[in-house]
């Protein structure tokens, strides 16, 4: 069931949960609405790794927030694991979960939960394919985490993700600029960034940022025999089309970015930005295979 239109069926999915969210609890909405546009942009994200899948796959997604995107992989005959502990900046998922875990349910398409962080997940050549949306600059350790989950996949499976690039000077969830480090920022910028209306958890959502980049997980690849880690280049092409195409993600970004980087999508301009080195991109797209078991060197 990896055809075209599984990348669709999400949105009939999400129709059908916010329709008891009208009903049940409609002040959730605008939270709801927020992570199922993620939702279906992550279906869409990693459909064409879904195609070279078997029926049945056992698939891991690190970081699964509000489990619509589980939910959905297991409507289409995923054996799906989420993992999904509940952390700093990320307490408002409680309610919201657990309202489509009860929908799920009722289809029977229910992924098994796992309620710890990624550092401590123990599988062992377990799963054909990982994958991940917005999570990993939110880990404690990222090098932990390569290998973990890397360990998790069987030879020959991939973890892919996309986060933002901290070597690029801008912070997303804030839509700040990063002034050299972390902790210059916070002194800084520090009431916008605490006094941000935008984010539901400012202190803990800043807290959880760890300011990864390429060059760390080009690090970490290194340092861990049996993983090949590649990037993407073409990320932030698809990025800047859907500033243009999706306007609650475009509503993240200032009324003077968006009139910006819709010229360049408009001028076909953007398209060249494909060409730019992953580490001077502002997002990561990338892809850890393991081709052995994972060792520590």
């Amino acid at each position: 069931m990896h055809d075209a239109g599984q990348a669709l069926a999400i949105e009939r999915w999400i129709a059908e949960v916010r329709s008891q969210f009208v009903d049940v609890a409609p002040q959730l909405l605008p939270l709801f609405d927020t992570y199922a546009a993620e939702a279906i942009f992550g279906r869409r994200y990693i459909d064409s790794d879904l195609r070279g899948l078997r029926p049945g796959a056992k698939v891991l997604e690190v970081g699964a927030g509000s489990l619509l995107l589980s939910c959905q992989l297991m409507r289409e005959g995923f054996d799906v694991i989420a993992l999904e502990p509940t952390g700093d900046g990320f307490s408002h998922f409680d309610q919201m979960r657990q309202m489509v875990l009860d929908k799920a349910r009722s289809h029977g398409a229910c992924p098994t939960i796992l309620d710890l962080p990624a550092e401590r997940l123990a599988a062992v050549n377990c799963f054909d394919y990982a994958f991940s949306v917005n999570v990993m600059e939110h880990v404690d350790d990222v090098m932990r985490v390569v290998e973990t989950v890397g360990t998790s996949l069987t030879v020959g499976a991939s973890y892919r993700f996309t986060c933002p690039n901290y070597l690029f000077p801008y912070e997303p969830h804030f839509n700040i600029p990063i002034l050299l480090s972390k902790q210059l920022t916070e002194r800084l910028l520090g009431r916008r960034i605490f006094g941000s209306h935008r984010v539901p958890d400012p202190s803990g959502t800043w807290k959880s940022l760890n300011w990864i980049n390429v060059v760390q997980l080009g690090r970490c690849a290194r340092r861990l025999s049996g993983l090949r880690v590649t990037f993407n280049r073409a990320m932030l092409v698809s990025t800047l089309e859907r500033i243009v195409s999706d306007p609650d993600f475009a509503a993240r970004r200032s009324p003077s970015m968006r009139r910006f980087l819709s010229g360049l999508v408009c001028l076909r301009i953007h398209c060249l930005l494909g060409l730019v080195p992953a580490m001077l991109q502002p997002i990561i797209d990338c892809r850890i295979q393991k081709i052995s078991n994972v060792e520590m060197f």
